[in-house]
């Protein structure tokens, strides 16, 4: 029986496998975008505000900045190696260096999201430390980003960057996007809907039995409204009914009735047809 039943099953295991290639393929068998950012406190909830913003992943976004004559540029990369560096979030690019001196400021395997209504913080930790500002501790990214319906991928952005304090220094950044933007929710009820379909079902009737009844019957005047003579015999009926129901006076005059006389009739003489009987 193992014999027999073999060849049955190996084209079953060649078409899943090949299926299971295509969904690989085509990226529906794939993980998540965002699944290479690896939360300090796993919880769903950070997971699912990544989810919401997964469409921003693996994407570079760039950003400079001028201190003075220093000039700086910035890279922001979601879920992925921002300038091609691995585990780097984002990064600072020192222009002034020679060779371009690149800095990371945080990394994505020490995430932090916060979610909003229309807004996304997230914190990338673990940098590179100063060297001699707050207390050269590892520098740290917080990177905002806010609702704008208008614009599918935004400009980064730097808003600051704060090491004038012993601890807890950060960068930080500003990005616009419609990926954190809540859907809208439609104000139209149920009923309202319902309206606006039967308007739209009666508009086409009457236009299009207006044309047919002109153009191919060549009816004039009011014949042209279609199913004229149907349409007037339901305002008679609904006519008489409206009637029938809501009024109150009986449309027959009732019958009258004459009293009986109190003197005795008289008696009225016999007719007698004998006369007529032949002789």
């Amino acid at each position: 029986m193992q014999v027999l039943t073999y060849p049955c099953r190996r084209p079953l295991l060649v078409w899943t496998l090949v299926v299971q290639l295509f969904l690989q393929g085509s990226g529906t068998y794939a993980d998540d975008a965002t699944d290479n950012c690896k939360l300090v406190f796993e919880s769903e909830s950070e997971r699912k505000v990544l989810r919401q913003i997964e469409t921003l992943a693996h994407k570079n976004f760039t950003a400079e900045t001028q201190i003075g004559e220093d000039k700086y540029s910035y890279m922001f990369q979601l879920c992925g190696d921002a300038g091609g560096i691995p585990g780097a979030g984002v990064i600072q690019v020192d222009n002034q260096k020679t060779g371009a001196k690149i800095t990371v400021i945080g990394l994505y395997n020490a995430t932090e999201v916060i979610g909003g209504s229309d807004y996304v913080w997230l914190v990338y930790g673990n940098g590179e430390k100063y060297d001699t500002h707050c207390s050269k501790e590892q520098r740290k990214a917080f990177v905002m980003i806010f609702c704008n319906r208008d614009l599918d991928l935004g400009q980064l952005e730097v808003v600051q960057e704060n090491r004038e304090r012993e601890q807890n220094c950060y960068y930080q950044f500003k990005l616009e996007s419609s990926a954190v933007c809540p859907p809208l929710e439609s104000k139209l009820s149920a009923g309202t809907i319902i309206l606006i379909i039967a308007f739209c079902l009666l508009t086409v009737y009457l236009i299009g039995g207006f044309l047919y009844q002109r153009l191919i019957v060549g009816a004039k005047g009011m014949d042209q409204f279609p199913n004229y003579a149907f349409w007037v015999e339901v305002g008679n009926l609904s006519a008489d009914g409206c009637d029938f129901v809501c009024r109150s006076r009986d449309r027959e005059e009732p019958p009258t009735y004459r009293g009986v006389a109190t003197e005795p009739l008289e008696e009225e003489p016999e007719e007698r047809d004998d006369h007529l009987l032949p002789m």
